[in-house]
């Protein structure tokens, strides 16, 4: 019997690969032939042939589309037009019943083709408003699927249902023996883990590295610090482990960790919710983004799922106090976690996506 064939697209970051990651196993399950549409040299290219080395990756030309003004906002567009029409190529070629999109800057030329093409799409936002990728994608798209119930209001009604948070299920498989192995630590200590998104980030790093000595007092401290980031004059101080980036590693740090301290992009703490991990949040400024990650930070806290911290207001002693206060908290904050719908399968993700195919 033919194989029914899906396209998947998004990238980036490492959020608008994931669920794409999750939801790969399931297709191969189901006899889906699984192509993947990225960028030359973003993060998905790593992330996925890394993951699943026998799925055929296919690169396209992809450009930013900026909302502040660029020399390159007048570049970028021959680049996505040169990358719509590549996608159209490799549509025709590959013949998807359905292509499922993530998002991310990459991702609109594939919608774009998608539509021409007369393929069934699919979108997926995690955050509470859409992003500008996705913004310009939603006139293209069959349906729209969002995390948050209050993104419905952005979308049109009539192409737009909330499907929650989806887990990759290996998130559950780690174990604690594992990450604390992984890290040389002892388990007398609780253990802080310490998230700052794949590319890092600055104010995340400084805020654990000035008061690093505070901390070992008190825990055992695996930093994900982001590529180029290791700082070398500490690699070989006890009870403090760096990594650039993990991928097969995370689900056993995840495991071993008591208490996170992390960006808001919206899987990763929803991943963090799934497994019951006390968080403290540090969302990107509205300096450096749209805002999306303050208002699912904002979300949380107000489920009582996790304490913020503004980076703006980000200081040593601030830090201290913000992580002494979900420490205090952590056993009421798990409790409250323990009331929270759980997050859909794979296999529900895949069905409600694979329903929009030809």
């Amino acid at each position: 019997m033919k194989k029914k064939t899906i396209v998947l697209t998004g990238g980036g970051t490492a959020g608008h690969v994931s669920l794409n990651q999750a939801i790969i196993p399931t297709l191969e399950k189901q006899s889906f032939e699984v192509h993947y549409i990225g960028s030359k040299d973003g993060i998905e290219l790593e992330l996925i042939r890394d993951a699943f080395p026998h799925i055929k990756y296919h690169a396209i030309s992809s450009g930013k589309l900026r909302r502040y003004a660029s020399v390159k906002n007048f570049t970028d567009p021959l680049r996505v037009m040169k990358g719509l029409l590549e996608a159209l190529l490799i549509l025709k070629k590959v013949k998807p019943s359905v292509i499922f999109s993530k998002g991310g800057f990459v991702s609109v030329p594939v919608v774009m083709a998608g539509k021409m093409a007369k393929i069934p799409v699919v979108i997926h936002e995690s955050d509470v408003t859409p992003g500008l990728a996705n913004k310009i994608a939603m006139p293209f798209a069959h349906h729209i699927f969002t995390v948050f119930p209050e993104t419905l209001k952005h979308l049109p009604s009539e192409k737009s249902s909330c499907s929650g948070s989806i887990i990759r299920s290996e998130l559950f498989e780690g174990r604690k023996e594992a990450g604390m192995r992984l890290c040389g630590f002892e388990g007398f200590k609780p253990v802080l883990l310490i998230m700052g998104g794949s590319q890092g980030s600055v104010v995340v790093n400084e805020a654990i590295r000035s008061n690093l000595p505070r901390l070992l007092e008190k825990y055992d401290v695996i930093h994900l610090c982001g590529k180029g980031k290791v700082d070398e004059t500490l690699k070989n101080m006890k009870g403090y482990q760096q990594f650039e980036y993990v991928t097969h590693e995370l689900p056993d740090l995840l495991h071993a960790a008591n208490i996170i301290v992390s960006r808001a992009g919206s899987n990763s703490i929803f991943e963090f919710l799934a497994l019951r991990k006390p968080m403290l949040l540090i969302p990107l400024s509205k300096q450096q983004s749209r805002g999306d990650q303050l208002l699912n930070a904002q979300i949380f806290k107000k489920q009582g799922w996790a304490s913020v911290i503004e980076e703006e207001d980000v200081t040593p002693a601030t830090f201290m106090a913000a992580l002494d206060d979900v420490k205090s908290r952590a056993e009421h904050i798990q409790e409250v976690m323990g009331s929270s719908e759980l997050p859909k399968t794979p296999d529900e993700m895949v069905t409600l996506i694979t329903s929009y195919a030809k």
